[in-house]
Parts: structure tokens; C-alpha cells; sequence
């Protein structure tokens, strides 16, 4: 049995998408998604997106983490996937989707991809830490010289504590490098390793930084660099909830093949 697939990438953030509306590929096979993003051995990505009919809205997204298992919501797969059904003429320049998590819309930009989030309606401080639900859960560490952390072992040892999340979480590591500028870099659950982006970790983290640094409620735009490009968050603030959430940036177009 051969899939055809493409490959796209937010900010670094490398997914496999494959066109599902017949419902032909076989998403319980854990073992095989797994391998199909596995980087030695198989296709590599840090996730797999099936784009599947819905009868209410444009398409309905499945997302599978790296290990095979399906995930929690993917900001960045979720731009991908709306670049996707654009060149598969499936949607214009806007589109609502079906996720995980809920509905989503979505809009075609000069530089990429605006993606609605979901609201967040609070958060939880642990120590000097905060934890915060994005559609996937994210603690968020403000540090000095995030460029010199070991990600990968620190991350890891809080993603499995269970004090901070029954399932785990993603970790994030930020720094602010100028005007409502931040540094970030993440350790996500699922993938096992760091990614060169993660679009709900942007979320969460630009929410800390207007959290920690008290800014006025109102409208926000925080620019997020990774190591895979620029992401733009923007929301609302209103005491500790944030609502009217858009996640921004590249959805990229890499290349399409047959996985046998």
C-alpha cells in the first residue's frame, strides 16, 4: 500500500498532510504514522495532518503526533492545513475548520496563514512559572540566555510531572529580546524532542509575557521568534482572560510523494 502526501512547514515546524476525504488511510495504525515521521527511517515531521470532509464546515483536521498517537490541538498544523486546502482549491483566501478542540477560522495573509485560537480563560502560577491551556496544555519558564539551555533534559523532566499536568505538558523557554519581542523555544510532548516551532507554545508564552509584565488591557500583538522563523500572536486582554486569539506566520509548501 503506497500514501501520497505533502510536506509543509510552519516556521520550522514540519508536518506530513495528506489529503483524506475518502477516509482511505488508516489513522489507528499507530505504527505506521510513527514511522512515517520518524527522521532516519521514515518520511520525518513532527506530526501527521489528515484533512477530512465535515458537513458542517470547509474540512475537519486530524492531527497525530510523532509517536503515532493523536494529539491536542496544533496551532501551527492548523495553518499548514489551511495553506493545504487552498492549493488543493478546496478554500479561497478564509475558511472554518473543525479540530480536537473546537472551531477554528482561518484566513489567507500576504505572509502566510491567520489562524483564530481558542480563548483563554485563565492560568495557573507555579512558583515563578505559569501554566496555561491553548487548545494543548504549556508551561512557560521566563529565563536569561535561553540560547545556552539544554531544552531537550530540561524539558523533559517537567514535561512528565504530574503535579503540573495529569497527561504532561509542552514546555517553554522565553526571553525578551526588545519591544514586545520574544525569544522562545519549546520541548513538546508527543514529538519527545525540541522543535524549531510550536504554535500553541506561542500562544501561551506571549500570554505570560503580557501577564509578567502587566501590560493594559486591550489589544496585544506580540512577535515570537523561533528557530524556525517569526510568529505573530495578537488577542485582547481583559484582566486574566484573553480572548479574539490569532496565531500568524509562514505555512510553507515543501514537497509532495508516495510513501510505500
Amino acid at each position: 500500500m503506497s500514501y501520497h502526501f505533502h510536506k509543509y512547514h510552519g516556521a520550522g515546524n514540519d508536518f506530513i498532510l495528506i489529503d483524506d476525504r475518502n477516509l482511505d488511510f488508516p489513522s489507528y495504525d499507530n505504527g505506521l504514522i510513527s514511522q512515517m515521521c520518524h527522521r532516519r527511517f521514515g518520511i520525518g515531521a513532527d506530526g501527521l495532518i489528515l484533512l477530512q470532509n465535515h458537513n458542517d464546515f470547509d474540512f475537519e483536521m486530524k492531527y497525530f503526533n510523532a509517536d503515532g498517537f493523536e494529539g491536542s490541538m496544533c496551532g501551527n498544523g492548523g495553518r499548514c492545513i489551511v495553506q493545504f486546502a487552498k492549493d488543493l482549491n478546496i478554500i479561497v483566501d478564509t475558511c472554518s475548520f473543525m479540530t480536537v478542540d473546537g472551531l477554528h477560522q482561518a484566513e489567507i495573509i500576504s505572509n502566510g496563514v491567520k489562524l483564530s485560537m481558542s480563548n483563554v480563560n485563565g492560568y495557573k502560577k507555579i512558583e515563578s512559572d505559569y501554566f496555561i491551556e491553548t487548545g494543548s496544555p504549556h508551561l512557560v519558564l521566563i529565563r536569561e540566555k535561553i540560547a545556552e539551555i539544554d531544552v531537550i533534559n530540561e524539558g523533559r523532566k517537567l514535561r512528565y510531572d504530574k503535579s503540573i499536568a495529569s497527561n504532561g505538558c509542552n514546555v517553554n523557554f522565553i526571553e525578551q529580546t526588545d519591544i514586545n519581542t520574544v525569544d522562545i523555544r519549546t520541548y513538546e510532548r508527543g514529538v519527545e524532542n525540541e522543535t524549531w516551532a510550536c504554535g500553541t507554545g506561542a500562544v501561551a508564552s506571549a500570554i505570560t509575557f503580557a501577564i509578567k509584565h502587566n501590560m493594559p488591557d486591550g489589544a496585544c500583538s506580540i512577535k515570537m521568534l523561533t528557530k524556525g522563523g517569526n510568529l505573530v500572536v495578537d488577542f485582547i486582554k481583559s484582566e486574566a482572560k484573553f480572548s479574539n486569539v490569532y496565531l500568524s506566520g509562514p505555512a510553507m509548501f515543501i514537497y509532495t510523494g508516495e510513501y510505500k
